[in-house]
């Protein structure tokens, strides 16, 4: 069984980039969002909400007779918490060996590898 803890499972993260740009929402509304994207059940949505409700990343408030639902937590603050648990399991916790990879894959442009550059300089 999961913990909890700031990893979000595949479907629970594609409900947070429903949640996140739009702030307060309704179960129909992230529901309405994803079908147009693929097929799922609202049942299936009202679930997942309620999970992330009970992990911590959701709160809701009874608005009428509907539950309203907002995120605790910032799209970037879940990032850093999901790339830096990534980078714990699989690189040790060493951020460096992840961007050799990328650089070896090729899979930054010359333009991401400038600003990279920029941005090491900076810091």
């Amino acid at each position: 069984m999961r913990t909890k803890g700031p990893t979000l499972t595949p479907q629970e993260l594609e409900i947070m980039k429903v949640i996140w740009p739009k702030g307060d929402v309704t179960v129909r509304d992230v529901y309405e969002d994803l079908r147009t994207r693929r097929k799922i059940a609202y049942t299936t949505v009202m679930t997942m909400m309620n999970v992330l409700e009970g992990k911590g990343h959701l709160k809701k408030r009874l608005d009428d007779r509907a539950y309203i639902y907002r995120s605790t937590k910032t799209a970037a603050t879940v990032q850093r918490s999901m790339v830096r648990e990534f980078v714990d399991r699989l690189f040790d916790g060493a951020t460096q060996p992840l961007l050799v990879h990328l650089l070896k894959e090729r899979r930054l442009t010359r333009q991401e590898l400038e600003d990279l550059a920029r941005q090491i300089e900076e810091a």
